[in-house]
Formats: C-alpha cells, sequence, structure tokens
C-alpha cells in the first residue's frame, strides 16, 4: 500500500502522453475538429485511466422516482434510505408532500416509503439493532424580510400560581399593555406552575418563581404599524380570576424581520426490514438541523437544532435510551451551532471538530475541543488554522479509527461569507498534548466537501464549492485521494456533477461510493436565475476496483462476533488478505457524517480460512451493524460481510 500513490502518478503521465500520442498519429486534425470534450470522455475510458484515477457515472432514476434528496444513510439490507421531506420546496411543504424513497443499488430497484412528517433537515444515526434512529425535522418554512407580512417573535408566558400549570391553545390573543397592540399565537403551549421559594436554614418563605413556556405569535394585521419595537408585558385574553391575575406575557421586539425555520420534536426509527417508519417518545426540544452521536453506553445524544421558535435550542442537550425509546435532558447545557460534527472518542468522551453547517452566533460553541458530557468540562484544541472558516467544512476520523487522528477539510465563514478555506487540519488525539497541525491543502478555498472512507484506508475528498451555496458558478468539479500513511493528497477522476449544500456521500458495500444532493442558489455565474435542486445521483468507483487484481472472495462468516471474540470466513483468496476493516455504515446529510469510521482487524489465515477478531473497546466499536472487507496487498478490497457486534 505503500507505493499507491506513486504508481498512480506514473500511471496518469502514461495515460496522458501514451492517449495523445496515438491521437495524434491517428488524425491530428480530427481531434481538434471533435473538440476536447470527446477527448476527454476517451481518455477517461481507458483501462489505465481508470486504473489510476477511478470513474464516476450517473445513475438515471426514472423521473416519478426522483427526489430532492437531503439525507442518506446505508442500511444494514444493503440498500440506501434517501429522505427528501418535503425536500427544502416550499410548495411540497404546504401540501404536506413528504418523500422517502429506498435504493438497491444491487438490484437497481426504487421503492417509494410513506413519510410520516416533514424530515427535511432532520437529526439521524445508526442504532445497535440496525434501525436508523431519525429525530426532528420542519415544522415551518422560513420567510425572508420582505415576504414577512405581519409582525412576530417569541413570546414568553408566565405562570405564578405555584399550584397548577395552565395550558393555552394555538389563537389565544395577547395584547400590550403599553402599545396596545394583539398578537395570536401559532401553536399551544402548557406553562409549568410557579416554583416556591424556601431560606434552607430558616424555612422562610421567599416567593415564588413563576413558571414559563415559550410560543411563536404573529400580528392580528398586516403591516410595519402592528409592529414593536422594545419589551412590553401583555394580557391574555379569554381568563378570568386566578388565571387571569398569575399568566401573562412578555415579549422584545415583534417584527417583520426574517423568520428562521422551525423545528419538530417527533422521533421515529426505520426499520429497513420491514421498510418503514416505527414512532417513538418525541424529543423534549424541538430541532430542525440536529446532531445525533452515540455515547459509550450505547445511548444516543441529539445536540442543537433550531427550536419550534426558530430560535437556536440554549445548550439543552438530551439523550435517547434505544431500550425504553424514552428521551431525557443531560443534567448540565452546552451551546452548539446547528449540525455540530461530534463523535466519540475511545475514552468515552465526545470530541467535536468545529464543523457545523451554519446557524448560531459566531462567538458561542465554535470551538474545537473535547467533551466530558457527563460533567460539563469542555478542554479546547489549539492549533486550527483558518478558524473563523469551519462552517461547512468537513470532518472525517481517518482510518483505521484506532488511531484516533481526524482530519477538517476546508469551510467557510459564518453565514453567507465569501470566505471560504483550502486547508485541511489533522489532529492527533492519542498525542500527549493534542492540537491541530496542517495537512496538505485542496487547490482551491472549498465548502461542503465531501470526505468518503475506503476499505483500502485511503479517503476520497471531492466536490464542494468555493463560494456559499455555488454561489457565482463556483462548484468545483474535482476529487482527491487522501493516503493516510503518505499524508498526500492525489488528484484522481474529476465528478460529472457539481455538490454543495444539502449534498452528501454514501460507501456502499461493493467498495464503489455513492454521492446525493446538492441545491445551488443560483444557476448562472451572474446570480441571476435561481437554482435547481440536483436530483442525480452518482456512483465514484475507486481505482482499486479497476486494478490488475480481482476483488478477494469472502464469505460463509459468522452473522455476529461479540468484542474480543472471533469469527471465520472462508476465502479462496485467503492468502493474499494483508489487512481486515470493519467499517460503520453512513448516515449523511450536510457534509455531516459521525458515523463513519473504519476499524482495522487483527486477523490470521490457514488455508482458505481468514479468522477475523474484534477489538474490546465498546467506544472503538460501537454496538451496530458493520460492513467487514478483507484488502489484498495493492488495497482491492473483497465485497463486505454484514456483521453485528452486539
Amino acid at each position: 500500500m505503500t507505493d499507491r500513490a506513486g504508481r498512480r502518478r506514473a500511471r496518469r503521465i502514461a495515460i496522458g502522453t501514451a492517449v495523445v500520442l496515438a491521437l495524434a498519429g491517428m488524425n491530428g486534425p480530427w481531434l481538434y475538429r471533435v473538440g476536447t470534450e470527446k477527448y476527454h470522455q476517451y481518455k477517461i475510458d481507458q483501462p489505465d485511466y481508470k486504473a489510476a484515477n477511478g470513474k464516476w457515472e450517473i445513475v438515471e432514476f426514472p423521473e416519478e422516482y426522483r427526489q430532492n434528496t437531503i439525507h442518506a444513510a446505508l442500511l444494514r439490507t444493503g440498500k440506501v434510505l434517501l429522505i427528501a421531506g418535503s425536500g427544502n420546496n416550499q410548495d411540497n411543504f404546504d401540501a404536506k408532500r413528504y418523500d422517502t424513497r429506498i435504493w438497491d443499488p444491487v438490484k437497481g430497484t426504487i421503492k417509494k416509503v410513506p413519510t410520516p412528517e416533514d424530515l427535511f433537515c432532520t437529526g439521524h444515526t445508526q442504532l445497535a439493532n440496525g434501525n436508523l434512529l431519525i429525530a426532528g425535522g420542519t415544522k415551518r418554512y422560513e420567510k425572508l424580510k420582505g415576504d414577512v407580512k405581519k409582525a412576530g417573535g417569541l413570546m414568553v408566558v408566565h405562570n405564578e400560581n405555584p399550584d397548577k400549570p395552565i395550558t393555552l391553545p394555538a389563537g389565544t390573543t395577547f395584547t400590550g399593555k403599553e402599545n396596545g397592540k394583539t398578537f395570536i399565537s401559532k401553536d399551544p403551549v402548557l406553562v409549568p406552575r410557579a416554583k416556591k421559594n424556601f431560606d434552607p436554614e430558616t424555612g422562610e418563605f421567599l416567593g415564588n418563581t413563576p413558571g414559563y413556556g415559550r410560543t411563536y405569535v404573529e400580528a392580528q394585521k398586516d403591516g410595519n404599524k402592528y409592529a414593536t419595537g422594545t419589551q412590553d408585558n401583555y394580557t391574555v385574553r379569554g381568563l378570568s380570576g386566578e388565571d387571569a391575575r398569575n399568566t401573562y406575557g412578555i415579549a422584545e421586539k415583534l417584527a417583520l424581520d426574517k423568520k428562521d425555520f422551525q423545528g419538530i420534536d417527533d422521533a421515529f426509527e426505520f426499520d429497513p426490514v420491514a421498510e418503514k417508519y416505527i414512532k417513538v417518545d418525541p424529543m423534549k426540544e424541538s430541532r430542525w438541523y440536529p446532531t445525533l452521536t452515540t455515547l459509550s453506553d450505547g445511548r444516543i445524544l441529539s445536540v442543537s437544532g433550531l427550536d419550534d421558535i426558530g430560535q437556536l435550542v440554549p445548550g439543552k442537550n438530551e439523550i435517547y435510551d434505544p431500550e425504553t425509546k424514552k428521551w431525557t435532558y443531560t443534567d448540565k447545557e452546552r451551546q452548539f451551532p446547528t449540525y455540530p460534527a461530534l463523535f466519540l472518542m475511545q475514552n468515552g468522551k465526545v470530541f467535536y471538530s468545529g464543523s457545523n453547517a451554519g446557524y448560531g452566533p459566531d462567538d458561542v460553541g465554535r470551538d474545537p475541543g473535547i467533551w466530558d458530557v457527563e460533567t460539563n468540562k469542555f478542554t479546547k484544541l489549539p492549533g486550527l488554522s483558518d478558524p473563523d472558516r469551519l462552517e461547512t467544512s468537513g470532518t472525517v476520523l481517518l482510518p483505521p479509527a484506532q488511531d484516533e487522528t481526524y482530519m477538517v477539510i476546508g469551510g467557510g465563514g459564518v453565514g453567507e461569507s465569501k470566505l471560504a478555506s483550502e486547508k485541511t487540519r489533522i489532529v492527533d488525539l492519542k498525542a500527549d498534548d493534542p492540537k491541530f497541525v496542517d495537512g496538505p491543502s485542496l487547490e482551491k478555498g472549498t465548502r461542503y466537501p465531501q470526505a468518503s472512507i475506503l476499505p483500502n484506508d485511503d479517503v476520497l475528498i471531492s466536490g464542494g464549492s468555493e463560494d456559499y451555496r455555488g454561489r457565482g458558478d463556483s462548484n468545483i468539479l474535482q476529487a482527491r485521494i487522501y493516503d493516510t500513511e503518505k499524508n498526500e493528497l492525489t488528484r484522481v477522476a474529476d465528478p460529472l456533477v457539481g455538490r454543495n449544500y444539502h449534498s452528501g456521500s454514501i460507501l456502499l458495500p461493493d467498495g464503489r461510493l455513492m454521492f446525493f444532493g446538492s441545491d445551488s442558489l443560483y444557476a448562472d455565474k451572474a446570480n441571476t436565475k435561481p437554482g435547481e435542486f440536483e436530483q442525480r445521483i452518482e456512483i465514484y468507483t475507486p481505482p482499486y476496483l479497476y486494478g490488475d487484481e480481482a476483488q478477494p472472495e469472502l464469505k460463509d462468516g459468522p452473522e455476529t462476533i461479540e468484542r474480543g471474540e472471533s469469527g471465520t470466513f472462508t476465502s479462496k483468496d485467503a492468502a493474499s488478505v494483508k489487512s481486515v476493516r470493519l467499517i460503520r455504515p453512513s448516515a449523511s446529510t450536510h457534509v455531516t457524517d459521525v458515523d463513519q469510521r473504519s476499524i482495522a482487524l487483527d486477523f490470521t489465515v490457514e488455508g482458505d480460512k481468514l479468522t477475523v477478531t474484534v477489538p474490546k473497546n465498546r467506544n472503538l466499536v460501537q454496538a451496530g451493524w458493520y460492513m467487514l472487507f478483507a484488502n489484498t496487498g495493492d488495497g482491492t478490497p473483497s465485497k463486505a460481510q454484514w456483521v453485528q457486534v452486539p
């Protein structure tokens, strides 16, 4: 494996020279008449070129099965779950048209699946039983300034009654005591009872702390004259007696400003065998753009997101127990931007790379570091270059996972900034004093780069755009393979489709990679024509599947292997196997995939028997289903065998 990059470079030079000479000798003027496009197609179809650079191909779904894929996950059946929800399309949202597809990349079949809620911009992760946990989504679409007709915002409802909570239905009317303006709630709100406070030493009653709830309100009528500029107290119409005395609202500025997306609290498990969504207990908080990360005990941490008011969830994180199907808050709060890249470490703590997908203040929760969820202690990590360009960056746990080395790739400035980083930054969390150092640079500043782990310990880095959402026709049609041993990037075949916002990638069981999505803001360089969502699926076949060696055989192994235990597979190619990897299937969205990891397995060979051993550390090998690949000396992987680690 150590000379792969060198062989690739030699092949690239050789094939480029050979093809030019062959064509020139055959018919020089023909080359110019036909043009560069046909020549390029000829070149990339040559066996030697594919063996050095791989090949990209577009998968054409029938029109009725195309969708705006926002999320994708590889299921333990080998099929791919493609989730659009409303697909960033307000017309679909208003009509409650929510889409999910299941695609079988081997048979080529596609199936529509009923989608219970708008799972656009949800969070997801693989569970130990092979189900996919999905939590959050869209309650209401954003409204840009200028499109907002009614002033609105957050109303905090207070309840000073210590004896009972109160519930206000949607449509409750609030009237300002000072401004006299009237606002209507869009959702019901439960306001807890007030808390009685006593002096712990004397027992003296010190007064009540009101209970409070939050609801989104809009002005009764259109127009800026119904907006407010300052805080005011609001009476609640329709209440009487004790309820009227104890219940009131307080709101800051209620204006015609931009209204952000609002989240839902719904949660589901997707069953890959039954191929359907199963509703579970809702989250404590509504979330749009949350990250779900597996913890040491197998429970799932849900972090960040925009809430049901459209505000960033203020550090209220929660945990899902797959046994009880219930959610509970963590003891302490910590705030992150939306879709933070959070990874379970081998010591049970959580690494935050700083990568995120956007929403949130630019001075809160953006520093990378190590988070002890139990104690809430957060240790910042130094050395990160371009620290102001982490939005829309990609983060990958470099293989093998035992090394606990991460790479942060590209990224851009906060919001719609034109700033973009060409840096890759690497941090070894096993070092005595971990800090980021720069890896090899990309050619261009890159937002939304895809980072895909390959079975041979390489990482494919592809796509992205130089500007926010491909603005200015800035999609980057380039791909590179990162050699983890040499710390080098090698240019390979160029993608056929640009990928930026709302895109992702998935490693398939046969060793190929699938790419989906992209949501350019504009369709032209001048930024005058609105962009269209990219519905085409693209497959990249890496160079190792065009090499001299065929994929090694791997079969007849156990379906389950315990941590610290071994399992034996049959392979007529066992003697050629030089490495074995256990790879967790991906669940990808918004260039965020905290599930993918490749774990090195010890193995022995005896005749046609390949015996592999799973490491004991449950934080390294989280419970769940994995793809097991055996690789030859030149890095050619077998087709994966599915193995469950309980």
